[in-house]
């Protein structure tokens, strides 16, 4: 199986230690994160350059990856990565991370699914897309096991 590549959303203040944990898996080709530095200077420049980062960091992705932490579903930027990743008809999964260990603050608590939230005719987005929760004993091997196939089967649902 070809590597896939993919875009990863998450909320970078608070689970940019647990999601570079996840891209370094290995399993797949992610998108470069930006530097603090960067999206701080990304985000100075206004929403229009934001969405703009997103746009095109987010082009020639088969699959866009939201890795939940506790506060990811209410960030308005994965919230548009989200719809733009549907509209699009990408693969769309989510990936819940609160078990994975953050070398400064440990786990935390898991958040909202952040498909709950959006519609599709008339079903929930979390009704058509799946929300993986990796066993808490061993987060991190689960989701490097598994995320291949998850890929796989968030991309072929969308065919």
């Amino acid at each position: 199986m070809p590597k896939r590549q993919v875009f990863y959303s998450f909320h970078y203040k608070n689970d940019v230690m647990r999601a570079a944990q996840v891209r370094n898996i290995g399993a797949i080709e992610g998108n470069a994160p930006a530097s603090s530095n960067e999206w701080e200077e990304i985000q100075r420049k206004g929403k229009v350059a934001v969405q703009n980062w997103i746009d095109n960091a987010m082009q020639n992705r088969s699959c866009v990856v939201v890795l939940v932490g506790s506060e990811t579903a209410s960030r308005e930027w994965v919230q548009y990565e989200i719809k733009k990743a549907w509209s699009e008809g990408k693969g769309l999964l989510g990936i819940y991370i609160h078990n994975i260990k953050d070398p400064k603050t440990g786990t935390c608590k898991q958040g909202a699914n952040p498909f709950e939230q959006f519609t599709v005719g008339n079903k929930k987005l979390s009704e058509l897309v799946k929300c993986y929760n990796p066993k808490s004993t061993d987060a991190y091997n689960d989701i490097a096991d598994n995320i291949a196939d998850w890929i796989e089967t968030a991309i072929e649902a969308r065919r």
